[in-house]
């Protein structure tokens, strides 16, 4: 009996494992020709969107996610490859604010304000490519982060009805970079679940204008 079990359990492991792969390969797939490393490269859209991230580590010490992805934004608006940038993060408590901390660096870095608008319930990347259709009206976009992230999002995207393509952040290696992509993996297939339950933004809220 206990080794029926045992079979049973393997089985389902290897059921697991395979899901997983076919997940990530679906979404790989899909994104494949749509992001891009060099500006010259890519076609212009009118807004890019950066999905947000923390500016520090847990240990105080600087995200370097966050810091490629604003080096990628400015690429894009100094390149004319987008007109606006459209910064979609967590605001979920008042010392917490992804969007707010995102804009004072990109015009620290010399975009202007007026060319920046805030999404403050990103609060996953389905909220945000959503709510860039819903809320800020978009019906084409080019996503700013790291090429994984990328890849999700476009995914996201197309199955919302919202054309996108990436503008690769660069990636981190060693081992951040590897428990980032391992949890990569899960978030591929909560994808699928997402979609399967027809999952919603946990915000809508009043449409913006982007001009």
């Amino acid at each position: 009996m206990r080794k029926r079990y045992y079979k049973i359990g393997g089985v389902l492991l290897v059921a697991l494992f395979l899901f997983i792969l076919l997940c990530d390969f679906i979404i790989s797939s899909s994104a494949e020709g749509k992001t891009f490393s060099d500006t010259s490269e890519i076609s212009k859209n009118r807004v890019g969107l950066v999905l947000g991230t923390s500016k520090k580590l847990i240990g105080g010490l600087p995200n370097p996610y966050y810091t490629y992805r604003i080096k990628a934004t400015v690429e894009l608006y100094e390149a004319k490859k987008i007109d606006f940038v459209l910064v979609s993060g967590d605001n979920g408590t008042r010392y917490y604010n992804e969007p707010n901390t995102f804009k004072k660096d990109l015009i620290n870095k010399g975009i202007p304000a007026e060319k920046i608008f805030l999404d403050f319930a990103g609060f996953r990347t389905l909220d945000s490519m959503v709510r860039a259709k819903e809320v800020f009206g978009l019906n084409n976009v080019t996503v700013i982060s790291q090429e994984f992230h990328n890849q999700r999002a476009i995914y996201l995207a197309e199955k919302k009805g919202l054309d996108a393509i990436g503008y690769n952040a660069k990636s981190i290696t060693g081992s951040q970079g590897l428990k980032v992509h391992l949890r990569e993996y899960l978030a591929r297939v909560k994808v699928f679940i997402d979609l399967a339950l027809n999952t919603q933004p946990k915000f809508f809220g009043e449409s913006v204008e982007i001009k």
